[in-house]
């Protein structure tokens, strides 16, 4: 596996952000991958979770978002974190034109990119991968969050726990079915964090993405 580090430069106002290519050699797919509110990119999970996907064929483009980076406690507000993951998705397929591109992201990062997605399609970006899609805040289920998902054209795939705090399984379920070209992947026991006892859940994670992107190519 291939590995560099670099910095996105955001824009003048935003600044840069540090950034990680884990490639394998033979590779299949990119993904841009974008952290949650509560961790940045070297988050024990992120590292697993690419490390796991470059050991089954598909690349990550890890990044962080400004809050991070300037290790400030308050995520950025949306037009921040939209213009950091449009770098991130403009690097990815810059570096890597001839891998079909796809964006995910962990909570936060995956509600973040869809929002950008929903504002801004692109031709160059196959579909969208949330790990753990946030619906709502914990303990007030809702389902406005998941509004701007109306307004994605490519196809999305939801990996939620059954003991998501921030997504109840019957509400998750009920927006996934209402939406075009989508798949929604059930792991019972998992919460928000992916903690299902000992059940290995990173496997489950990237066995889902890699049939899935496989089933795009």
């Amino acid at each position: 596996m291939n590995t560099r580090s670099l910095s996105l430069n955001v824009s003048p106002e935003i600044g840069a952000v540090t950034a990680e290519y884990f490639v394998p050699q033979q590779a299949r797919a990119i993904l841009t991958l974008a952290h949650g509110a509560g961790a940045g990119m070297q988050h024990s999970f992120m590292v697993e979770l690419a490390t796991a996907l470059a050991g089954a064929g598909i690349a990550t483009l890890r990044f962080n978002f400004p809050f991070t980076e300037n290790k400030k406690g308050r995520p950025d507000q949306p037009r921040v974190a939209h213009a950091t993951v449009a770098v991130a998705i403009d690097h990815a397929h810059a570096s890597y034109p001839e891998l079909p591109l796809y964006a995910a992201g962990k909570s936060f990062g995956g509600r973040m990119t869809s929002q950008y997605l929903a504002a801004h399609p692109r031709a160059d970006v196959k579909g969208i991968v949330f790990y753990g899609f946030p619906l709502h805040p914990p303990g007030k289920p809702g389902i406005e969050r998941a509004e701007h998902l109306r307004g994605i054209t490519v196809p999305m795939l939801f990996l939620q726990g059954t003991r998501d705090e921030l997504a109840t399984w019957d509400l998750v379920y009920s927006v996934a079915s209402s939406l075009r070209k989508t798949r929604l992947v059930k792991i019972e026991g998992a919460d928000h964090a992916f903690k299902a006892g000992k059940k290995d859940v990173i496997s489950i994670l990237v066995n889902a993405t890699v049939d899935w992107v496989g089933k795009g190519l």
